[in-house]
């Protein structure tokens, strides 16, 4: 079960910290939050949500193949939430 608890650990942190590069950025350029930015901290939200909901489901067949697909789906959320907060002006 160590992987399961490294992995739920894995999506906090990696979310957490797309949340807080968001924040950084409305602080270094408007100082406030935007539509735009409002909307990636929703989509960042919404994608722990979802990750966590697939993490905890308990009827899964192969459960080491289970939590690799979650990983890879956390490493695509993140590099498109990444995209999108780089593409911010």
């Amino acid at each position: 079960m160590a992987n399961v608890k490294n992995l739920k650990k894995d999506i906090n942190y990696v979310l957490g910290d797309i949340i807080e590069a968001v924040y950084l950025f409305e602080m270094s350029t408007t100082g406030k939050p935007t539509p735009e930015t409002n909307a990636l901290i929703d989509e960042a939200i919404a994608s722990f949500d979802t990750l966590i909901t697939k993490v905890n489901e308990k009827k899964v067949e192969n459960k080491k193949a289970h939590f690799k697909k979650i990983s890879v789906e956390l490493e695509q959320a993140a590099n498109q939430l990444i995209a999108k907060i780089n593409g911010l002006q």
